[in-house]
């Protein structure tokens, strides 16, 4: 009997080991994909309404100081405004769809000897000014980073020029330029600057220069900051001298801080108006730019034409942007540095 009952516990006992507890397998129902986690919600479409949210005041003031300006020359470029005779014969100012006549007018018409001689003054000033004010700010810039006795002093008198305001820039330098001036004492000969020719031009070439140099010297100086003193000490060391520390360190690390600066002087120097406006005055045309014939046929009622102008100062200034940034590289919306992402 003892035996009996030891086999019949034994007998019991097996089906409870051979089966599991905790029910079936996990190559049962439950399948190969037991104990994953499961993906939690993304909340990329929540930040992004909020962020629309957030942003949307800043692009209701974009919307309505740059884009509602830029639609508005664009529809005006389009029309002629004219006189005509009302109902009552009264003179009236009417306004006529005139498609491209405006621009057909600036590029063969009557209006073009003035506007392809402001394009190449524009492009003149834009290319010779930005040129030199490039190589003295990268200069100045070395030479304030420098320590030296009165460095502090010397920063804040290079930049005196660009905290003066243009038009006041402009007066004192046609006082230098007048027939009996600082420059033709100077010179030791009557030169009339302020008048017409190449003269007006150098004039308001030196001008420029005078008043904006300082501003890329001050972009270059910032990224000339943060350059490492360890840098220039390791070329030091390995014998590289003063001109090979330049080309091979100082360029490469201020290259991005340059271009930018080059960018918004460019950008800056294409629409340069109010400078040779005070300086030589209007409708010379040795020095007339685009903004100034824009403002020109404003001011004589002619908007139309003076929208087609501002039209395609905008045009020529955002041509000139993006050819910049594509041939030379200039990372001024950081597209560089999402793609490293």
């Amino acid at each position: 009997m003892g035996h009996t009952t030891t086999d019949a516990r034994r007998g019991q006992a097996a089906p409870a080991s051979g089966t599991s507890p905790a029910g079936p397998s996990p190559q049962g129902h439950e399948g190969p994909g037991r104990g994953r986690r499961r993906p939690r919600r993304r909340t990329g479409d929540g930040q992004g309404r909020l962020a629309a949210l957030l942003l949307s005041p800043t692009f209701a003031v974009l919307a309505v100081v740059i884009a509602f300006p830029i639609v508005a020359a664009v529809w005006d470029s389009l029309h002629t405004t004219r006189e005509e005779l009302d109902a009552d014969g009264l003179v009236v100012e009417a306004e006529r769809f005139s498609g491209l006549d405006n621009y057909t007018a600036l590029l063969t018409g009557p209006l073009s000897d003035r506007f392809w001689t402001a394009m190449a003054n524009t492009t003149l000033f834009t290319v010779v000014t930005v040129a030199i004010e490039t190589v003295l700010g990268l200069a100045m810039a070395l030479l304030m980073h420098r320590a030296f006795r009165g460095r502090g002093l010397f920063r804040a008198s290079v930049l005196v020029p660009w905290a003066i305001p243009t038009a006041i820039s402009a007066l004192l330098w046609r006082w230098i330029f007048s027939a009996d001036g600082v420059a033709n004492a100077v010179l030791g000969r009557e030169v009339l600057w302020t008048a017409d020719g190449g003269a007006a031009r150098l004039a308001v070439i030196v001008a420029d220069t005078w008043k904006t140099a300082p501003f890329v010297a001050l972009l270059v100086l910032a990224g000339l900051q943060i350059v490492p003193d360890e840098v220039y000490e390791a070329a030091r060391v390995d014998g590289a001298g003063a001109w090979q520390r330049f080309v091979s360190i100082t360029l490469p690390l201020v290259k991005p801080t340059l271009l930018v600066a080059v960018m918004f002087r460019m950008m800056d120097a294409l629409r340069m108006f109010d400078l040779p406006q005070v300086l030589v005055g209007t409708r010379k045309p040795s020095v007339e730019t685009l903004s100034q014939l824009a403002w020109d046929e404003a001011m004589n009622l002619r908007y139309g034409p003076a929208a087609a102008v501002a039209t395609v100062l905008f045009l020529y200034i955002a041509v000139a942007a993006y050819v910049f940034v594509r041939l030379l590289g200039a990372d001024v919306i950081g597209d560089d540095g999402e793609e490293a992402r």
